[in-house]
């Protein structure tokens, strides 16, 4: 069994290896005039640094038999020369452009499928190893392709070397091939153990950026409660591991640097002894002595490969962490569009949802008709937030169907979807230049006195007329409250509201009166259609044309307030034992939130 498994993470590993490089190659396709670049001006300066030794040569063996031409040849070894530097500048440059280019490529293609994915295949990544993905690993991935270019165009010089030798005298080529075997196992253990080792290391930093973003988040808790060493503590604890794994990977890449940097060198002086050998016997000449020992020079750069296969393993690495981002499954859209004259029903039909092990929804039948408001109640962890996903398709079910006016929800068009379903979160997300295009952003058209009617509507007028500049306050300078907060995101939805509108527990911040006022909105004010409103507080259960009750992912029940309030176990929901002192369905008292 364990061999199966381990086969099982092998065939897995292989396989996110192959969708790792083709990320890597289509990004390379974005900057393919840059990296041919690279290639061609890498190729033009390891031609110039072939074409020196010979020129020299030539120069030498002119200047000793006083043959004209000397100065010529000395000329054109210069211009040799120039042109190597010049070319190797250039490919410095298109590299380090490649590597910018390809870095922010891998950032935009991660952030869309973050963003294009539901909320809940999103949350599988912590912020902090979001951070460190869309940070340090999408910067060493973006630097493959280039890195890619330079390993092809360091083994450039290297073999043309061994080429020129095998021309001029293949007793010298023979005697340099004869340590190459040594040198291609030294850069395949490299690039196998360089890879088990990064791989380790990016894991570990990713676990200490996950504790550090979730230490920032609870602050305030941290302060309140003294426990600021032994959060620090937690924090740094994978410091440990971290220097260990980051020790591994330098020793691996030191350990080949230092291997390659003593057998290069000695197969350097061994071809140089058969070229001596070669002058003594007559069969070189002095001048083509020059050229061997330069020309055995750069075929021992063979042995530089390494730091760019480095680079291109690290690169290969992190681009596997950066794609399991950019492979996130996004949720397809249709073309189909709502009836024009549709009230909002909403039905769903056998829907499952799972959570790895966990199944927050489990067979759920459930039909809202249109124009009614459905309090959803349950528990902590009954599936209510889940429910208001697949509702208003934050995320598809695994299982079964959601319908809209008996369209289903996945045959929509995204913008005939959004249209129509509008949100409202605890903590919304306001984007916008200012307070009113954060009520504004995400419809069409909105005119700035929809914009205003949605803010008396949410109760959050009265405020932002206080703010500096009113509604024209940049929205990063307005100091909000987590009410106000809360009043804005509703604001949001109701300038917004189709013919289904969720709530997703947004009026946990407020006080009772604004929460009353923002139900009279919704009754009265906002366009007519079906709610949705994932409730904690007696007081919206009670008020609500219906009541859908979740227990354990599943519906217990379904009806008005006052039919449920008899059931105790209902009662208990809302932390009462039994119906004394309940809050009558005709006047409903504030229940604690679960």
């Amino acid at each position: 069994m364990a061999f199966t498994h381990r086969q099982d993470d092998e065939a897995g590993g292989r396989a996110d290896s192959r969708a790792a490089d083709a990320l890597l190659a289509r990004v390379a396709r974005a900057s393919a005039g840059r990296t041919t670049g690279i290639l061609v001006c890498s190729a033009g300066a390891a031609a110039a640094s072939l074409a020196v030794p010979a020129v020299l040569g030539t120069t030498l063996d002119l200047l000793l038999d006083r043959a004209p031409g000397a100065g010529p040849m000395l000329a054109a070894a210069a211009a040799l020369a120039a042109a190597e530097v010049v070319l190797g500048a250039c490919t410095a440059l298109l590299s380090g452009t490649v590597g910018a280019r390809s870095t922010a490529l891998l950032r935009r293609r991660a952030v869309d499928g973050l963003l294009g994915t539901s909320p809940s295949e999103a949350a599988r990544h912590s912020p902090g190893e979001v951070a460190t993905r869309l940070s340090a690993n999408a910067a060493e991935a973006g630097a493959a392709p280039a890195a890619a270019a330079q390993v092809a165009a360091a083994a450039l010089a290297p073999v043309g070397a061994l080429a020129a030798l095998v021309l001029i005298d293949p007793w010298t080529a023979l005697a340099f091939t004869a340590g190459l075997p040594l040198l291609v196992l030294l850069l395949r253990s490299f690039a196998r153990r360089s890879t088990e080792s990064v791989g380790r290391y990016l894991r570990v930093q990713a676990a200490i950026a996950s504790r550090l973003t979730d230490a920032l988040g609870g602050a305030r808790a941290i302060a309140a409660s003294a426990t600021v060493d032994a959060e620090r503590d937690r924090v740094l604890r994978p410091l440990g591991a971290l220097s260990t794994a980051g020790r591994g990977m330098w020793t691996v890449h030191g350990s080949a640097m230092a291997r390659s940097g003593v057998l290069m060198p000695l197969l350097v002086t061994v071809v140089l002894a058969v070229g001596g050998l070669g002058l003594a016997a007559g069969r070189l000449s002095v001048g083509d002595l020059l050229a061997v020992s330069r020309y055995a020079s750069l075929a021992a750069g063979l042995g530089a490969v390494a730091e760019p296969l480095g680079a291109l393993v690290r690169g290969r690495t992190a681009a596997r962490r950066v794609d399991s981002v950019v492979r996130a499954p996004s949720l397809l859209y249709g073309r189909s569009e709502l009836p024009a004259d549709g009230p909002g029903t909403l039905e769903l039909r056998g829907v499952q949802v799972r959570r790895g092990e966990a199944r927050p929804l489990r067979g759920v039948d459930l039909r809202v008709p249109g124009g009614l408001t459905a309090a959803v109640v349950g528990r902590s962890g009954a599936g209510k937030s889940t429910l208001a996903q697949v509702a208003g398709r934050l995320a598809d079910p695994d299982e079964g169907e959601v319908l809209l006016d008996g369209v289903r929800l996945d045959r929509l068009t995204e913008a005939g979807l959004r249209r129509e379903v509008g949100y409202a979160f605890e903590r919304p997300h306001l984007t916008g230049a200012t307070v009113a295009e954060a009520v504004a952003a995400g419809a069409e058209a909105v005119s700035a006195e929809r914009v205003r009617w949605a803010a008396r509507a949410a109760g959050a007028d009265a405020f932002i007329r206080t703010l500096p500049q009113g509604y024209a306050t940049p929205l990063d300078e307005a100091p909000l409250s987590g009410g106000e907060l809360q009043r804005l995101g509703l604001a949001r939805a109701f300038a917004h509201a189709g013919r289904l509108l969720i709530l997703d527990d947004a009026t946990s911040s407020l006080d009772t009166a604004t929460e009353r006022q923002v139900d009279r909105a919704l009754t009265h004010r906002v366009r007519p259609g079906t709610r949705l409103v994932v409730a904690h507080r007696l007081s919206s259960a009670a008020r609500a044309d219906l009541v859908v009750w979740l227990e354990e992912g599943r519906v217990r029940g379904v009806g008005p307030h006052r039919d449920l309030w008899h059931d105790p176990e209902y009662r208990a929901v809302f932390g009462h034992a039994d119906a004394e002192g309940a809050a009558s369905p005709r006047r409903p008292a504030e229940g604690r939130p679960v």
